[in-house]
């Protein structure tokens, strides 16, 4: 359900987190994002995992920063950023995904930690993380690594290089595949997924290419991933 500004309505929920705490979040979880942020992979695994949750849109850019104010919830003033139910603040896309699927265990979000799947679900959202999701940022954001112009284009060369080398590891991953656990989708696919959204076609890997079809198209998914990629 819609709430003003177009927000999703959390309301009151009832969430299991490991085998022994349990509790009543009146708050729910709020969301801090903007179209075309990694946030994206965290409003699509809340849709998949039809867990509620509030959105609120921050105006930002690479070239004009979070507003002052969005600081004082993150002095990075970095998107996206999730408030826990408790009122604590939670950042990194994978540390969030991989906090979702272990308070959520039967979301299907996630496998349970203490898993063979639990940590492959680990393991390739954290691969993802530092070496893809930071090359994609090298490459993208090249000011904010060197302080010399004329560096960019090899920053970004060897951050291509880089990402394309890391994507080809993780193609290996997919297997025997469509996705990470099988066929099984979890929010670990929905990261891969966005990803090769941004790659474009730019590089031949066909795993991640049939599994970016597969999560984009998906009926919870889809409407997410018009609204940032088209």
């Amino acid at each position: 359900m819609k709430g003003p500004n177009g927000a999703r309505n959390c309301g009151r929920q009832t969430h299991h987190s490991g085998a022994q705490f349990v509790t009543e979040w009146a708050m729910g979880y709020k969301l801090y994002n903007r179209p075309g942020s990694a946030g994206m992979a965290i409003e699509a695994a809340f849709e998949l995992a039809g867990i509620p949750y509030t959105l609120e849109h921050i105006q930002s850019t690479a070239d004009r920063p979070a507003p002052d104010a969005f600081r004082k919830i993150n002095p990075w003033g970095q998107l996206p950023t999730l408030i826990l139910p408790n009122g604590d603040t939670l950042t990194e896309v994978s540390a969030i995904l991989i906090h979702l699927a272990a308070v959520h265990p039967d979301s299907g979000i996630g496998p349970a930690a203490a898993t063979p799947d639990g940590a492959k679900f680990i393991r390739w959202t954290t691969f993802s993380a530092v070496n893809i999701h930071e090359a994609i940022s090298r490459r993208t954001y090249s000011f904010r690594f060197t302080d010399n112009p004329d560096h960019y284009g090899s920053l970004q060369s060897a951050a291509t290089r880089r990402l394309h080398e890391a994507l080809l590891v993780l193609d290996n991953a997919i297997e025997p595949g469509p996705f990470l656990l099988g066929e099984n989708l979890c929010a670990a696919d929905i990261y891969f997924a966005m990803f090769m959204t941004w790659c474009n076609g730019e590089f031949n890997l066909p795993r991640l290419q049939a599994l970016e079809s597969r999560v984009r198209q998906h009926e919870k998914i889809a409407p997410v991933w018009a609204r940032h990629a088209g």
